[in-house]
């Protein structure tokens, strides 16, 4: 492929691209490309939105080029700063680790295993004496500093800003320095990190890298409002993130939580359909069919298809009332006296946090045994009987009850 082509295909859907015409340059030298992008293990977990940066790094790896799957755990234990009003709160060692364990595995999901290179930056930074990280500060102002958004409001709102807040960009800058790396990319939120990267090349006397930031995917509970998305970003803190570890079936079910209006955002950032297979699932004016589309296509990508297939046809059967689904959860309680009341079974089967909660849920018909409602809070399951038991409406969950004789 022309240097022109691959500049083309890398640059298509990013934001911020530090400078195109020096990506040009290197791509038309014929060598490969040093890549790069960082993940703090803050959490144990990857989801939907980290693959937003990691399907722009598998293109360059598919373009040939060098990429390197860089896991900060020193960083992570100093805390970020972008987007925080207040300082992070601090990770331990064994935290962080912890977290650690199974990014890479997560990660293969997106990248090829055989051509990604994974680095810990602790293997220099943890190495850096009291002279180095002197000489390191040294190389920037605090005027440039303040620059940043998150820095400046917190002093306009006299909010604390630690010193070791300072050194997050310059310690991230510092990985970019040690893998002398072509190009970084990040998400839009580390544009300011990831320029602090390319300015200290320089004054490393390293060419400096180019930077490439991918748009912010935000969370499942985000919404359109003034024909804008807007919500807080996916991510596990927050509460509107789908993990690329968790079950099929919940992963179905959270794709098919996404508002009606911005499920095309999801497409747009992680569906492998062209333009004109997505046009047309929009044209179609089915919100449910496009949102099933696209959370069969997402389940598939990262647990396979048999299993994907599964998790629709458990989600038809649960939540759209097309029947039960496959695998029913089964316990067996012991009766109390002639039998057991419901209420008391629904709350040791789990389907209910308390009696109470079942006995209100019977009343407002919230309830069906083997297929029709209960209405008497009171009713009772008779010795050695076993019953297909649903709970909810909108979100049903399905038990087998069965008691004992």
């Amino acid at each position: 492929m022309s240097p022109e082509d691959q500049l083309a295909e890398i640059a298509r859907g990013v934001v911020d691209l530090h400078q195109r015409a020096e990506l040009l340059e290197r791509l038309s030298s014929g060598r490969p490309l040093r890549v790069k992008a960082g993940f703090d293990p803050t959490r144990p977990d990857l989801h939907l939105g980290h693959t937003v940066l990691m399907q722009k790094m598998k293109t360059f790896q598919d373009l040939g080029h060098e990429v390197t799957f860089l896991i900060g755990d020193f960083t992570a234990m100093v805390g970020d700063p972008t987007g925080q009003n207040d300082m992070r709160p601090r990770l331990t060692r064994e935290e962080v680790l912890a977290s650690a364990k199974t990014y890479t595995e997560q990660a293969f999901k997106v990248l090829d295993e055989g051509r990604t290179t994974v680095r810990y930056n602790s293997e220099w930074l943890a190495g850096l004496s009291l002279d180095k990280v002197i000489e390191l500060a040294a190389r920037r102002t605090v005027a440039r500093t303040l620059e940043r958004r998150d820095f400046r409001e917190r002093l306009d709102n006299h909010r604390d800003i630690y010193l070791h807040e300072f050194l997050y960009p310059l310690l991230q800058g510092y990985d970019s320095v040690a893998l002398e790396s072509d190009v970084e990319l990040g998400g839009t939120d580390q544009l300011f990190n990831l320029m602090v990267g390319r300015d200290l090349m320089q004054r490393y006397g390293l060419p400096p890298q180019i930077v490439i930031t991918t748009p912010i995917l935000e969370g499942i509970d985000a919404r359109l409002q003034d024909g804008a998305v807007v919500g807080k970003k996916m991510s596990k803190s927050a509460g509107n993130a789908i993990g690329l570890l968790e079950p099929p079936t919940e992963m179905f079910r959270k794709c098919m939580q996404i508002d009606d209006a911005v499920v095309w955002r999801f497409f747009e950032l992680l569906s492998a359909k062209s333009t004109a297979e997505i046009e047309a699932i929009r044209a179609a004016g089915d919100p449910l069919a496009a949102k099933s589309a696209l959370a069969l296509e997402l389940v598939a990508r990262f647990q396979g298809q048999e299993a994907a297939e599964r998790a629709r046809d458990t989600f038809e059967a649960t939540y759209l009332g097309r029947g039960v689904p496959r695998d029913v959860a089964e316990i067996t309680l012991a009766p109390e006296g002639e039998g057991l009341l419901l209420a008391k079974a629904l709350q040791l089967a789990g389907l209910t946090s308390s009696g109470g909660e079942a006995r209100r849920l019977i009343q407002q018909g919230g309830v069906e045994l083997d297929g029709s409602r209960v209405s008497d809070p009171y009713s009772r399951l008779s010795a050695g009987s076993e019953h297909l038991v649903r709970v909810g409406s909108k979100k049903r969950r399905f038990c087998r009850i069965r008691v004992a004789p």
